[in-house]
């Protein structure tokens, strides 16, 4: 019996040790000619995922402010850019659907110099797109986080 317990407490050791392990840490700016520094990330389905956003322009927020938002695979990212258009007091991420059921994660919108970090885990594989919801950014601010 005794065997029994040591074995079960070294797979869940071992188990637990794999999952920390495995977390991903990424990293992503955003500048002052509305571009990322990485059109493309990567993690996999069930890990748990870090990512630092940091907006390393120099124009104030008001004007240049970035967010960095994960949608669902197949969001209608033009429909979703206008819809956060009206949601400036929910750092441009639409409260109304079809578009709030599209949101995987986000940060708050950041001036010059801010950064956040958020903590996420995606459970299906595919194409995640992510964007600056900040009003007309997301035209040029996107890129895609493969989901393996």
């Amino acid at each position: 019996m005794k065997t029994k317990l040591l074995k079960r407490i070294a797979t869940f050791a071992l188990a637990t040790a794999t999952t920390f392990a495995s977390a991903a840490s990424l990293e992503i700016t955003g500048n002052d000619t509305m571009r990322f520094d990485k059109a493309e990330l990567e993690t996999n389905a069930g890990q748990e995922t870090t990512v630092t956003f940091k907006n390393v322009g120099s124009l104030p927020k008001a004007a240049m402010g970035h967010n960095f938002v994960v949608l669902k695979p197949g969001t209608d990212l033009a429909g979703f850019g206008n819809a956060a258009i009206a949601a400036a007091g929910n750092e441009y991420i639409p409260t109304e659907e079809p578009f709030a059921s599209q949101v995987v994660a986000y940060t708050k919108v950041l001036g010059p110099g801010e950064s956040e970090t958020i903590n996420f885990t995606i459970t299906e594989p595919g194409k995640y797109p992510f964007i600056c919801s900040f009003p007309g950014h997301w035209a040029i601010m996107q890129g895609v986080l493969h989901v393996k």
